[in-house]
């Protein structure tokens, strides 16, 4: 029996990850700003607390370089001591029912679809192709060949970058 992970959980991991894209022209950390970064975590059903916005950015970093292959999953060890998961008896059968306290609960959540995800689509989670993007995709295609996070923006820049240097080398 596992975790019955919300939908929307998966939705917290990705923007958890996705919390410092590149934009106007230069990095952006979402969570940077402790005011901004408790709306941010009020909006996915977090507390907003100082101690969860810290609890959030340690674990975002620690996720985005796990993803990217930078350090080992082991990474996220002390991340989830004490997270415990307990049995509840339904009328369906039985649930699990995440045993954390609040200031941690939203990136437990995050670290839980991590897992699940890391588990049944495995290589699916993954940083965006294009170098200059930090955003990261869960790759959903059926021949799982997704690379950007956006076809629309990453995915044409680069083609359209290649198909400008291939020109250049033909003149």
């Amino acid at each position: 029996m596992a975790y019955a992970v919300d939908p929307d959980d998966e939705l917290v991991l990705l923007d958890l990850l996705n919390s410092t894209p590149v934009a106007r022209g230069g990095f952006v950390d979402l969570l940077a700003v402790d005011a901004e970064a408790a709306d941010w975590s009020g909006a996915r059903g977090g507390t907003g607390s100082p101690a969860e916005v810290a609890h959030l950015r340690r674990v975002r970093d620690q996720l985005q370089a796990v993803v990217r292959g930078a350090e080992p999953a082991t990474t996220l060890t002390p991340a989830l001591r004490g997270v415990r998961l307990l049995p509840e008896v339904a009328d369906s059968g039985v649930t699990w029912r995440l045993d954390v306290p609040d200031d941690r609960r939203l990136a437990t959540r995050a670290l839980l679809v991590w897992g699940r995800v890391q588990e049944q689509m495995p290589g699916r989670l993954r940083p965006c192709a294009n170098d200059e993007c930090r955003l990261f995709l869960i790759d959903r295609s059926r021949p799982n060949t997704a690379r950007w996070c956006s076809m629309k923006t990453c995915g044409n820049r680069l083609k359209v970058r290649r198909h400008y240097q291939r020109n250049q080398r033909a003149v």
